[in-house]
């Protein structure tokens, strides 16, 4: 059956009117967006209060432009905007469907009408169209405005619009009415004001509403602003007032519509006129803020010594407590040098060069209030030329107003660090001598070479600090001899600095001579009167380096099989734990808090004959055949002591170059010390390789000294080729080293190939005249070497405890047998007492502790007999 046209539109009426509308819409939007952008962009200021805040001439201005962009507008909207009809939706709905249906079965058939096959296709063509468009769906409108707003002033305006709703209130679009001249008398049968009191942001406080205000007394902040609009007829209302500062140039005319002031001070607020009212405004002061060093409550300037501390690496710690009555924002402290308190004498006597005072800003709480607060400064001036010279301090802060308030200046000493080795103190004196003032440099210079004169008579540790300390000496002459600048000195200074914490903390990998520095700076510490937390700082450093002391004995124990030999620390076999050693240094920190420092000192003069008696025992213990990992450890060791041998003469054959034949005596005397602690090793080499019975070791030993004693000379080839010597050496250690996994041995091998890699290095530098490099390269080389016998060590002994698993726990037992409950041995004629230990196991040292630790406190009992207290220190003595 063949659809007509009229039956088709008619099914299709629904799809027709809704694109027909969808098109209507279209063009509406397009003619009309730029007034729907100028009406929402006026609703969102007329909500967000804007024209409240502005003068009422901006206010007039502003709605005039949206007036006539409002306009304009319309005016674009009508020429462009055109009523779409049902031909153009019936078209627009056809295109949307292949084949254009719709217009197929509205056409006519043009020829062969009176054709009956021809009439026959043509309708059949038809059927199929109509099938085809009773698909249709409605079209739905283009509002694409992308390319007709290319700024996309649309977005901005629902942006502003979004805000508003945010932030401010439908409310506020009726107040523009009240700006109309004669709208709000009209309507409410006279003029009206309306005002705002805003306190500063950073006080917190609300903002007051005067209408709302029913007392006639305010109390606002200094600094308050006050808002007055006054509407209605100009001069209706006038305003007086006594209490504030314009915000402007000129006063304003008190019957002006739109007035700002500023609260500066109390006064009458008053607004005359029809519906007026007066306040007693009475204004709040800014108080300055406060601070004090520590703890006001507690703490006094007389205390400032005591509150500001350095640690023992010389970290100032400085507290202070600070308020505001609304919070403070930013502090400094201000460090002047007391001049007229420092004793002026040596490089102090003449004057200081000029320096500007140091300024540091006093921490701030990230969180929490501001108004009262405790805080901490913590900065390190060591390096500072006024480093542990008296100093002013004073403390200053400023609150959001801008308001300061400062602290009285305190005298102190300002907290650097200290140095406890002499040979270091010295360094830094005179450190502090050459900044003080440059003319110093000459007297300096004189002084570091009396230091430097016998380097053989034991006041330099290693040849390394002794050669420093020489370049130092004539870099400083040479630089003086043609005028020092500025960054000369400083240069020169900050050499100082580093070699002075070498000779105060050293480069130490043995764990004795480590334990030894520690005791002798807590010694040094004792004489100098160290702070608390220095003493804590100094007690921690020898509580590690004896806690080192003491694994690497367990360890070297372990390899030699005499872990029960070195067990024993004193005369008698007398046995103790790291809990022992661990109570003395507690006791030792005690005395030293305490002030008690000759009983200190004698406490630690005790703990280091521990120590050294427990070393001999060690020494003792250990005579036994040693292992193949021993011996690799051993030549590791040599390989070293060669390699810092050679760079030390390259050294100085590169201080050579810069001074021919210059202090031909010290280098003299400085040669001979390296040749005498070589000859030293070479014969505790060789009588401990008769001792062991080991030839091969004895071989090495005589192939090192053959190779030492063919590069005596100074030529570079020379020094070269027994870099290559080395080399070669360390080659042959490295294929013969125990096969010892796990990450200490891989650490180890990866260590001893960063050194063979710095040797090659130093050899090419060597024989390219390159000194420099080379001795760089001789360091790298020096550290790789150290780090690969530590973690050789570390490898071992891993392997040893793994080995050895239960037969170290049964030799253990076996071995506790022949001690009585106080750890001693019983001797070899027999035990005393019964055939069995009263106790077992652990139990025994655990007994031990208990019975020193009593006769401990007994001792320190002064109220028991005289002869009570002889016999409780002869058993200290002997135990």
């Amino acid at each position: 059956m063949t659809q007509t046209p009229g039956h088709l539109l008619k099914r299709l009426r629904g799809p027709l009117f809704l694109t027909r509308a969808g098109l209507l819409a279209e063009r509406f939007w397009q003619a009309f967006w730029p007034l729907w952008t100028v009406i929402v962009l006026v609703l969102a200021a007329l909500m967000l209060g804007l024209h409240d805040s502005l003068p009422i001439e901006a206010v007039w201005t502003g709605m005039v432009v949206a007036g006539l962009g409002a306009l304009a507008a319309v005016a674009r909207g009508f020429m462009r905007f055109r009523w779409p009809t049902r031909i153009e939706a019936l078209a627009r709905l056809d295109a949307s469907l292949p084949g254009r249906p719709i217009s197929a079965v509205l056409d006519q058939q043009a020829i062969g009408g009176s054709d009956t096959a021809s009439v026959a296709v043509w309708r059949a063509h038809q059927a199929r169209m109509a099938a085809q468009a009773e698909k249709a769906r409605a079209v739905a409108p283009d509002l694409d405005m992308a390319p007709r707003d290319p700024f996309a002033t649309r977005y901005v305006a629902l942006l502003a619009l979004a805000v508003a709703i945010l932030f401010g209130s439908i409310l506020r679009v009726g107040s523009v009415v009240e700006m109309t001249p004669g709208t709000t008398q009209a309507a409410m049968g006279g003029p009206t004001w309306e005002g705002w009191i805003e306190p500063p942001a950073y006080t917190g406080q609300p903002t007051l509403y005067l209408a709302d205000q029913r007392g006639e007394s305010i109390e606002v902040p200094q600094g308050s602003r006050i808002t007055l609009r006054l509407y209605g007829e100009l001069g209706a209302l006038r305003v007086t007032q006594d209490l504030a500062e314009t915000v402007g140039a000129e006063a304003p005319d008190p019957a002006a519509p739109a007035q700002d002031l500023t609260v500066t001070r109390s006064g009458t607020l008053a607004i005359d006129g029809p519906g007026g009212r007066e306040w007693d405004v009475t204004m709040r002061p800014d108080a300055p803020p406060r601070v004090a060093f520590g703890d006001p409550a507690q703490a006094s300037l007389a205390d400032m010594q005591t509150l500001a501390q350095a640690r023992a690496e010389g970290q100032m710690s400085l507290p202070f407590t600070a308020s505001d009555d609304y919070g403070v924002v930013a502090g400094q402290a201000r460090i002047t040098l007391d001049l007229e308190t420092i004793p002026r004498r040596h490089g102090l006597r003449l004057d200081p060069e000029p320096r500007e005072a140091i300024m540091l800003d006093l921490p701030m709480p990230i969180s929490g209030s501001r108004t009262e607060f405790t805080e901490t400064l913590i900065d390190n001036l060591s390096q500072h030329p006024w480093a542990n010279l008296p100093v002013r301090v004073e403390l200053s802060v400023t609150d959001a107003a801008g308001l300061e308030g400062s602290s009285s200046a305190a005298q102190m000493t300002l907290p650097a660090r200290r140095f406890f080795d002499p040979l270091a103190n010295a360094v830094i004196e005179q450190r502090r001598d050459l900044l003080w003032n440059s003319d110093n440099a000459r007297r300096v210079s004189q002084v570091i070479r009396t230091i430097s004169h016998r380097p053989e008579e034991g006041l330099f540790r290693s040849e390394t600090s002794y050669l420093r300390l020489r370049v130092i000496l004539r870099r400083l002459e040479a630089m003086t001899e043609y005028g020092l600048e500025p960054e000369q000195r400083d240069e020169i200074a900050q050499a100082m600095w580093e070699l002075a914490l070498l000779l105060e903390e050293g480069d130490i990998d043995d764990a004795l001579e480590r334990l030894q520095r520690a005791q002798e700076r807590l010694s040094e510490a004792m004489k100098n009167g160290a702070s608390n937390q220095e003493i804590a700082e100094l007690m921690q450093e020898l509580r590690d380096a004896t806690d080192n002391y003491m694994n690497q004995l367990a360890q070297q124990a372990m390899r030699d099989g005499t872990m029960q030999d070195s067990q024993d620390m004193a005369e008698g076999g007398m046995q103790m734990g790291q809990d022992d050693l661990q109570a003395m240094m507690d006791r030792i920190q005690e005395l030293m808090e305490e002030g008690r420092m000759a009983e200190a000192q004698q406490a630690l003069e005790e703990l280091q004959r521990l120590m050294e008696n427990m070393q001999i025992a060690q020494g003792q213990g250990g005579q036994g055949q040693p292992s193949p990992g021993q011996q690799a450890m051993e030549g590791l060791a040599e390989t070293l002591r060669d390699q810092q041998g050679l760079s030390d003469q390259a050294f100085r054959d590169f201080q050579e170059q810069f001074n021919p034949g210059g202090d031909q005596g010290q280098q003299q005397g400085q040669g001979q010390q390296p040749g005498e602690q070589q000859g030293q090793g070479q014969q505790q080499g060789q009588g401990q390789g008769q001792q062991q019975g080991q030839g091969q070791q004895q071989g090495q030993g005589q192939d090192r000294a053959d190779r030492q004693g063919d590069g005596q000379g100074d030529a570079q080839g020379s020094l070269a080729e027994r870099q290559r010597a080395l080399r070669n050496e360390l080659d042959r250690q490295s294929r013969n080293l125990p096969n010892v996994g796990g990450e200490a041995g891989e650490a180890a091998r990866e260590a001893l190939d960063r050194a063979g890699r710095a040797m090659d290095g130093a050899e090419q530098a060597l024989r390219g005249n390159d000194l420099a490099e080379a001795i760089d390269q001789q360091a790298e080389a020096m550290d790789a070497l150290r780090d690969g016998i530590r973690n050789m060590g570390e490898a071992m002994a891993e392997a040893e405890r793994e080995q050895r698993g239960g037969q170290g726990q049964e030799t253990g037992r076996a071995g506790g047998e022949r001690r009585d409950p106080l750890g001693r041995d019983s001797g070899t004629s027999g035990q005393t007492g019964t055939d069995e230990n009263l106790l077992q196991g652990e139990d025994v040292y655990r007994r031990a502790r208990d019975l020193l630790d009593e006769i401990r406190r007994r001792s320190g009992e002064g109220a028991r007999p005289e002869e009570e207290l002889d016999y409780l220190k002869r058993l200290l003595e002997r135990f």
